[in-house]
């Protein structure tokens, strides 16, 4: 056994990685880094106590003909080892506009989402992600570029989830070294050389400085980031020991949360609130909780009312949608959401659509009336081409929806149960396919037309 898989089995097996009898699913890019670990974790599957590996590559639609090049040789390196890969496509671009978000955290978004459905679909418990030492080293210098805490500079997590990063302890060297002895082919993302990006920025200009200082510079941030996970475990673990303690579920006592370090105090208020915090907004918590008079404030999420020696946390008021039947040849409107329903009857063409621009279910699998309104308790999903049931709570938490958006966003129902939910998913039993008689549903913002 050579020593970069001995320091990798030896990482997963202190930091238990994969618990016995695992099912995992290697995120597979095709570079040195995702062969290296996909290729480790496959050879030594028993060292590891894993019962199934799969592949997953994701194609993020931005180097055309390469990314198409990159595809193909994952899928041929997994099937000369006998390996499941399932391939997925995005449009990172066009996701990036619409989101508002830079190409980087576009990306991210979308990768991790194609990663946790495809887990879904071959229920795997463990999705193996292939960061190495100087990728935490760089994520550290970033943090610290932008202004963090503890919780920045704790890097990247072995663990978070059920995304596990087996190779945090080796270095990009020890794994171009390993691949080479092996003689095992990879390929190179063009856009990894390109310094318009922050982290390639970092890899190029910053770490190769920083190395020069200390040549064991990655370790040391290795070091640093297992210490501050340790302090913010500790921290938090007193905060919500306070929180226990204190709390009558609508509000804190002032003079003891006051009382507290400022250390323990910022994540109580950070613990619960509403919405996420900033550092300003954890400031102005405990800036009105110092007032004798009745102060409120507007928060992400909600508001906090500090009166009769109590914080309170309020959050948005929720307003149920109404519901809507939706008859062919009709339009609805929805004001609370800004939405507007065009419902015709149509024979499906099998032209795939982006999901609600129109939408269509078949006709025959419609029972009874088909209505749209806010989700009800214990509905369910079976969700289109997946292979598996979520519920629709599920897919909100796992959505990002506020309160406010979960009560406010359409579903699609008849009297057997929902069908779809705007812009999350859509149930298998209203899939159409080409000449049968559909329900072509139109969901656009009201402001589109006139």
């Amino acid at each position: 056994m050579k020593e970069i898989e001995k320091k990798i089995i030896d990482f997963a097996q202190r930091k238990e990685l994969f618990p016995a009898g695992s099912r995992v699913l290697c995120a597979l890019s095709g570079g040195a880094d995702s062969v290296c670990m996909t290729q480790i974790l496959s050879e030594y599957r028993a060292v590891f106590g894993i019962s199934f590996l799969a592949a997953a590559h994701f194609d993020h639609g931005i180097r055309g003909e390469e990314s198409l090049m990159d595809a193909s040789f994952v899928q041929d390196w997994c099937g000369q080892r006998s390996i499941p890969c399932v391939v997925g496509q995005g449009d990172v671009p066009a996701y990036a506009a619409s989101h508002h978000l830079g190409l980087e955290e576009a990306g991210r978004e979308l990768r991790y989402s194609f990663l946790e459905r495809t887990a879904d679909a071959l229920s795997c418990s463990v999705i193996a992600v292939a960061h190495n030492m100087e990728d935490n080293a760089e994520t550290i210098l970033l943090h610290l570029a932008r202004g963090t805490g503890s919780l920045g500079l704790g890097g990247i997590a072995p663990v978070r989830g059920r995304i596990v990063r087996p190779l945090l302890a080796v270095t990009r060297r020890e794994i171009e070294a390993y691949l080479s002895a092996r003689n095992l082919r990879h390929v190179e993302d063009s856009t990894n050389t390109e310094d318009a990006y922050s982290r390639n920025f970092l890899r190029h200009k910053v770490m190769p400085v920083m190395e020069e200082i200390n040549p064991a510079f990655s370790a040391a941030c290795l070091r640093l980031s297992d210490l501050m996970r340790q302090d913010e475990e500790c921290l938090s673990s007193l905060a919500e020991e306070f929180i226990r303690s204190h709390s009558d579920g609508v509000s804190l006592p002032t003079d003891a949360l006051l009382s507290l370090p400022r250390a323990v105090s910022s994540r109580v208020v950070r613990a619960v609130a509403p919405g996420a915090l900033s550092e300003e907004h954890v400031s102005a918590v405990l800036a009105i909780a110092s007032q004798p008079q009745r102060k409120e404030i507007c928060l992400p999420g909600g508001k906090l009312i500090s009166e009769q020696g109590r914080l309170f946390f309020h959050p948005q008021e929720a307003v149920d949608l109404p519901e809507a039947e939706l008859i062919p040849g009709s339009t609805v409107e929805l004001p609370d959401v800004g939405l507007r329903i065009i419902t015709e009857i149509s024979v499906y063409s099998g032209k795939v659509h982006d999901l609600f621009k129109p939408f269509s279910l078949k006709c025959d699998e419609i029972y009874g009336r088909l209505i749209i309104s806010s989700r009800r308790e214990g509905d369910r999903l079976r969700l289109r081409g997946r292979g598996c049931s979520k519920s629709l709570k599920k897919l909100y938490a796992e959505a990002g929806l506020t309160q406010r958006e979960r009560k406010l966003l359409p579903v699609i129902r008849d009297e057997k149960g929902p069908l779809a939910a705007y812009k999350l998913a859509a149930d298998e039993r209203g899939t159409p396919r080409p000449g049968d008689r559909v329900f072509e549903i139109t969901i656009e913002p009201i402001n589109s037309k006139g």
